[in-house]
């Protein structure tokens, strides 16, 4: 008879950003573990992403409001060979797994969880050079650079335009439409083809930025497209401007020219690689909540000048030519 597969979890049950910045740390898993059956625990809409990525088996559905942990995980079957905390540093989570009864758990450590033995939590880090380095004090290599994610076999909805994508998973990171409007109208006026994207729930919020720039209905991309279809409209795009959440982080997996709002926080915690395709747009000041009620102030200071300038910036590259940079970038005001 043959031995079952081992098994190795990955617990993170969070959002489409979230999931792309932890991709270096995924496949580094996946190199170190080749023959255990990789299961990612995260929301079952991220299943395509995670299938995308070539480093995931099979998508465990887990997810809670907010960035909460998961209550409980549908695991089923002998405990995992390892578990692996990529979803927070904490109790929560380290509990969530070690109630699995894991023969191995790799994970930050943390004062209330003593039997942990992981290396520190460093809260100004960039997200994916934490997992990495995560991983690395466990004796892993892993390369955060390593982002890149294959173009789906599907054609772009738009190719050449300039995907603007108002929305975000709070307000606090969500700069104004109107602002969003103010720079459509000009790239229009240039001939430049320019659609809206967004993701669940956001269809009000694209309807209202199509209102106000006054896009046809062909340019209109709300309340969702299918992943396979916004990864191609990103990878063929001119551009994609968006406030700090998982589109910008998508432009990144792609290797589509972007530019991306920073605030409430910094793009040193988030932001892209340093390439010249890559605009992060940020007013160093104190940081705020990103998961706040209202826009922050530090986001509201960029104004649609400050956009059109950056696009401008940006290299007009066929996208066939596009190749991603091995740096993290910051680009200040």
């Amino acid at each position: 008879m043959t031995a079952p597969r081992p098994r190795l979890l990955v617990l993170r049950a969070l959002g489409l950003g979230d999931l792309l910045a932890g991709v270096p740390a995924l496949r580094a898993l996946r190199r170190a573990f080749p023959g255990h059956e990789l299961v990612l625990a995260a929301p079952a809409e991220l299943a395509p992403v995670a299938a995308a990525t070539g480093a995931v088996d099979l998508l465990l559905p887990a997810s809670a409001p907010g960035r909460a942990v998961p209550r409980s995980l549908d695991w089923t079957g002998p405990p995992p060979d390892v578990a692996v905390d990529l979803h927070g540093n904490g109790p929560p989570s380290h509990h969530l797994l070690m109630d699995l009864r894991p023969i191995r758990l790799l994970a930050f450590a943390h004062p209330a969880t003593p039997e942990v033995d992981g290396p520190q939590w460093r809260p100004e880090e960039h997200e994916r050079v934490r997992w990495c380095r995560l991983l690395r004090w466990y004796g892993i290599d892993a390369d955060p650079t390593d982002l890149r994610l294959p173009r789906p076999p599907v054609p772009s909805p738009a190719p050449g335009a300039v995907v603007l994508h108002p929305g975000a998973g709070a307000p606090s990171r969500c700069w104004p439409v109107e602002r969003y409007a103010t720079v459509a109208a000009p790239l229009r006026a240039r001939g430049r083809r320019v659609v809206v994207t967004g993701g669940a729930g956001e269809s009000a919020l694209v309807a209202d930025l199509a209102r106000r720039a006054d896009l046809p209905d062909t340019d209109v991309f709300g309340d969702g497209l299918p992943f396979d279809r916004l990864s191609a409209l990103v990878a063929d795009a001119h551009a994609v401007v968006s406030g700090d959440t998982g589109i910008a982080h998508l432009a990144v997996a792609q290797a589509a020219p972007s530019v991306t709002l920073f605030g409430p926080v910094p793009p040193s915690r988030w932001g892209p690689p340093a390439h010249p395709r890559h605009r992060a747009l940020w007013h160093p000041g104190p940081e705020g909540d990103p998961h706040g009620s209202t826009p922050d102030p530090a986001l509201l200071r960029l104004r649609p000048g400050d956009v059109l300038d950056a696009l401008d910036q940006l290299p007009d590259a066929d996208p066939t030519s596009r190749n991603l940079d091995q740096r993290v970038s910051v680009e200040h005001l």
